[in-house]
């Protein structure tokens, strides 16, 4: 077999000059005439050495990075001949430490070939849950889902083979299946990477939640600010189409289900299943009151599952490994892996899967290489822009949904942001009210209103106005928003800003903090 490099198409890697070295690479092949096939492949979500090549020769695979366009004479050169003198040579890809210490089951596939070639994905058993799924009747691709112990990856974590199984019982002509693909937490972006990574992984997720309830029309809410992962999730759906996987007939199984995808309205809020189904219906994205539930009046009113991303990929790996073999993965209440995004001062950032139970200590450090200033850490935020600040006497907290839980935080949608010890923890308390006032859909007042006049709350502590006075105020309008705020946005809003005062007093006015 011919030598093969890998360069991939990611949108971190693309931002990083990998459509430039693509172009490098393939012009100076053209020109060299080396019997070497040029692939873009979806990254693997180590950031931090994009652009990542990867070299496929005689059945070994090796990594170089990150490779910058100078680069390309010197890689090619090595390429016929002794690739691991390359000073970017780090060895073969699956023995890099960064990945081989994780336990990748929804991004096993993720970077190691063309996103968009079906041959590919069925190699490395894709549509295999699916084929499977066809066989069985519906309530027994939802115990297999209920049994695998399986939550829901978008920041709920709320068991999906109940939220299936209500959506199957419920009787109706008509049920949908919805993707919230919304990902708008800062520091988040295993949506986008599955999707430009593993595009068929979704698609074949989705197909099983259709079988599962009797839904027979899919769609994908899709961020508008990802237009690379629009693209392939538009390509990959034809494909899978035209290859029987999708449509009226899929497999030659009499089973039906059409999938289709949408673009979201470019708000946070949308995010909210209940705002995300309104603006999926075309109207303004507000917040919807509950109950009814969407499993039970979702879109256009009828029994809806909503899940995200990550949640629709982790159902292909228990339909095809079987329940029990997902479920062993992780610790108490929260089975399988977890999908942890690093992000901001960081040394190592990029997608880290792990089984649930890991320490935060151990992901930042062991794997993120601790700040990438090289000064000291002293704040992590874990679960997006409304997620707590955990100190360091709080990073040896297991990573799973009951612990973080008990420590005042959660784990959301996997984001993990990082910062040294130059923050100030007052301006991100500010901060949260800010992005609070920015982003809430307006529908109720104590987000609406709260957001705004905690900002101010928290300008008049900084300067050292009626700090005890104030610090009793705001820590009453923080109850008010988490007790009567309609949503999330409103009623997580004030955990950021409590840990801040909790957990990092001296950065705020004496008598502030504590």
């Amino acid at each position: 077999m011919a030598a093969r490099l890998y360069i991939p198409s990611d949108t971190t890697a693309a931002a990083m000059g990998a459509d430039e070295l693509h172009a490098a690479v393939a012009r100076a092949l053209r020109d060299g005439g080396q019997p070497v096939e040029l692939v873009r492949n979806g990254s693997r979500g180590a950031f931090w050495l994009e652009p990542l090549v990867e070299l496929e020769r005689n059945g070994v695979r090796l990594a170089f990075g990150p490779v910058a366009v100078p680069d390309v004479p010197s890689l090619l050169e090595a390429v016929s001949g002794d690739p691991a003198s390359h000073p970017l040579c780090l060895g073969e890809v699956s023995q890099i430490p960064w990945l081989a210490g994780q336990r990748r089951l929804t991004f096993g596939r993720a970077g190691t070939g063309d996103p968009l070639c079906l041959e590919h994905y069925q190699a490395e058993r894709g549509f295999a849950a699916l084929l499977s799924a066809l066989q069985q009747a519906p309530a027994a691709i939802v115990a297999a889902v209920r049994d695998a112990g399986l939550r829901g990856r978008g920041g709920a974590a709320f068991p999906t083979g109940i939220k299936w199984q209500t959506v199957l019982d419920a009787p109706a002509g008509q049920k949908y299946v919805v993707c919230n693909a919304d990902e708008g937490d800062s520091g988040t972006f295993a949506d986008r990477l599955l999707m430009e990574a593993d595009p068929f992984q979704l698609i074949e997720g989705m197909v099983i939640a259709g079988l599962a309830v009797g839904a027979t029309q899919g769609y994908i809410y899709l961020r508008s600010e990802y237009p690379r992962a629009r693209d392939v999730m538009r390509t990959a759906i034809a494909k899978a189409g035209a290859a029987g996987f999708l449509g009226a007939d899929i497999c030659g199984s009499g089973k039906a289900f059409h999938l289709h995808l949408c673009l979201g309205a470019g708000a946070y809020i949308c995010g909210e299943e209940t705002s995300l189904l309104e603006s999926l219906e075309g109207r303004r994205p507000l917040v919807r009151a509950k109950p009814p539930l969407p499993a039970l009046a979702g879109l256009l009113g009828r029994p809806t599952v909503v899940n995200n991303v990550l949640t629709f990929a982790a159902v292909t790996s228990i339909l095809s490994e079987g329940a029990g073999a997902y479920a062993e993965q992780g610790s108490g209440r929260s089975r399988g892996t977890l999908t942890v995004q690093l992000a901001g001062n960081v040394r190592r950032g990029g997608l880290v899967e792990l089984p649930f139970g890991r320490t935060l200590r151990e992901l930042v450090f062991e794997f993120g290489g601790g700040s990438y200033s090289g000064r000291p850490v002293r704040a992590i935020q874990v679960g997006g822009p409304l997620g707590a600040y955990l100190p360091e006497s709080q990073w040896d907290v297991p990573l799973d949904y009951e612990s973080l839980a008990a420590a005042g935080a959660m784990l959301g949608h996997g984001g993990v942001v990082v910062f040294d010890d130059s923050v100030d923890m007052s301006r991100q308390a500010r901060y949260a009210f800010e992005f609070c006032a920015e982003e809430s859909c307006g529908k109720c007042t104590p987000c609406r209103v709260g957001a705004v006049r905690g900002a101010e709350l928290v300008d008049r502590l900084r300067a050292g106005e009626q700090v005890v006075e104030n610090t009793l105020l705001l820590r009453d309008l923080c109850a008010t928003m988490e007790e009567g705020s309609l949503c999330a946005m409103g009623g997580l809003t004030p955990a950021p800003v409590r840990s801040a005062l909790e957990h990092f007093a001296e950065d705020f006015p004496s008598g502030a903090g504590g």
